[in-house]
């Protein structure tokens, strides 16, 4: 990773953009749904440096050389981090391709090397997340301390966020009747905790682009992750990078049957065919398992 992405919260906070050209209009245009005091800087005050006193970010039209270089070493004199348009060397920061859903908000960025393909990239994730993923992250936001304090325990609180993001209470959100889908949240927060663990195999031999949608998104939400030691490392990665982890040795029939009774999910790599034994011990304890395997 050659830059670390981070988000600013905008909220009471003051943004410059310096110039006059298209680059600078761009900008406006994006920040303008924003909660920040946009503050435009034009001529020669963008050599000034109490231009851009206080301000979080500058954001300069680099059109004009001269132009940018004096206001880039103006911003910086007031202590604020610069992005010229297409001079990354006088960048602090590269602006991404975004996809602004409200609360949810995606960006695609190959640190000023390519914007173009960080906008297909862009476009092409942008048809996965519908309009109305911000209704259901400010749901979410909405109820948060509730869910905290119903379900302290990381694991029955991760499995019941999974159960609600993938249900009901999500879908109204999503459909825009946020009345229906506070009520149906504060039924399900009140149920209490259920216990709804699993255990999923998963194709680790390789290569990862021959994964299937459901075993990617099985590494994505999995608690515990046990994986053979010739498990292709690229699919190791899809996997969060906080899930726990055991060795095969560790995983055993018994020790998986107690990690989904307690209402984990844990994906097993395996390089070949996954123990039938091992997985009728599982069916046998009532645990749901599924085999889920690379796309050819």
């Amino acid at each position: 990773m050659d830059a670390f992405p981070a988000y600013f919260p905008l909220a009471g906070r003051k943004i410059v953009v310096a110039g006059s050209g298209e680059a600078a209009e761009n900008k406006l245009r994006l920040l303008a749904s924003s909660p920040a005091t946009l503050v435009r800087v034009e001529g020669a005050d963008a050599f000034l440096s109490g231009s851009y006193s206080g301000a979080l970010l500058v954001f300069i039209d680099g059109e004009d050389e001269a132009f940018a270089k004096g206001a880039a070493a103006a911003a910086r004199a007031a202590r604020v981090l610069v992005n010229v348009t297409d001079r990354p060397e006088l960048c602090d920061f590269t602006t991404p391709a975004v996809i602004d859903r409200g609360e949810v908000v995606a960006a695609i960025g190959t640190g000023g090397a390519s914007p173009m393909l960080a906008t297909m990239l862009r476009n092409d994730i942008e048809q996965r997340v519908p309009e109305g993923t911000g209704r259901v992250a400010a749901l979410f936001r909405k109820f948060q301390d509730d869910v905290r304090a119903k379900f302290p325990e990381l694991h029955a609180r991760r499995a019941f966020l999974r159960e609600t993001l993938s249900g009901a209470v999500a879908q109204a959100a999503q459909g825009g009747d946020m009345e229906k889908a506070q009520s149906l949240f504060r039924d399900a927060i009140a149920k209490g905790p259920k216990a709804a663990g699993k255990v999923q195999f998963v194709a680790g031999r390789g290569p990862a682009d021959l994964l299937t949608l459901r075993a990617s998104r099985a590494l994505a939400a999995a608690d515990v992750i046990a994986a053979d030691a010739a498990a292709d490392p690229d699919i190791l990665a899809m996997a969060r990078r906080d899930a726990e982890r055991l060795t095969p040795l560790e995983a055993t029939p018994q020790a998986m049957i107690e990690l989904a009774q307690s209402g984990r999910r844990v994906v097993r790599v395996v390089v070949l065919a996954p123990p039938a034994e091992e997985a009728r011990a599982l069916a046998a304890a009532g645990v749901t398992v599924e085999v889920l395997a690379s796309a050819t």
